[in-house]
């Protein structure tokens, strides 16, 4: 009896624990849409908010403060003012750090650092590049070296290396060519994660215009 009752509550417990993680992922997966679609500074500030009550309650997944981390940082992307972008990264960079603390080796989340650090560098290319340029590349060599397969990961380096080139007038050529497999990244690889990113392909798409 004791064997049959230890029984069903294994079978319940993971039925409850499905059951779950199915209501986190229904839940993560329309807020993600709803940060990819946003357009306004409300809209974007709405799903943050969502992604941290999340994040907040499911303490051992990365995802909820990754994509908090993408909302500030591609509101601080599109803010002229130095102040508010600034104050926009600063809050990626505790989202993403949560993030790193619960999965310090994800790809994508090595990704997103040196994402907050190039965009922290156009707030002040002239004094800021020194410091800021250093550290997106080797974020982004990082999040290569822990996924080859990532497109993101290769599409961010591209996006480096491009704006190296420009800044110092040199070759474009490694620029381009990561760029292109990061766009072959995009088109075949799929991550087991449901939940995995799936923003930059226009962003390379974009870049490689500049190939021709």
């Amino acid at each position: 009896m004791k064997t049959t009752a230890l029984f069903f509550a294994m079978i319940l417990g993971l039925t409850a624990s499905n059951a779950g993680d199915d209501k986190f992922i229904e839940t993560m997966t329309r807020t993600i849409d709803l940060v990819y679609k946003a357009s306004t500074t409300d809209e974007f500030l709405q799903s943050i908010n969502t992604f941290d009550r999340i994040g907040n309650s499911e303490k051992n997944r990365w995802e909820p403060f990754y994509y908090a981390a993408f909302g500030y940082t591609v509101l601080a992307s599109r803010e002229a003012d130095a102040v508010k972008k600034d104050g926009y990264l600063d809050q990626a960079i505790v989202a993403i750090q949560k993030a790193s603390t619960i999965n310090p080796d994800e790809s994508e989340i090595v990704a997103m650092e040196g994402f907050i650090s190039m965009i922290r560098l156009t707030v002040d290319p002239a004094t800021r590049g020194q410091q800021f340029a250093g550290k997106a590349m080797q974020s982004f060599e990082k999040a290569v070296s822990l996924n080859p397969e990532n497109p993101r990961a290769l599409g961010l380096l591209a996006q480096m290396q491009f704006g190296t080139a420009r800044f110092f007038k040199t070759s474009t050529l490694e620029a381009c060519e990561n760029s292109r497999k990061a766009l072959e990244k995009f088109r075949t690889y799929v991550s087991v994660n449901p939940l995995a990113p799936a923003w930059g392909k226009g962003m390379v798409e974009g870049s490689l215009k500049e190939c021709q």
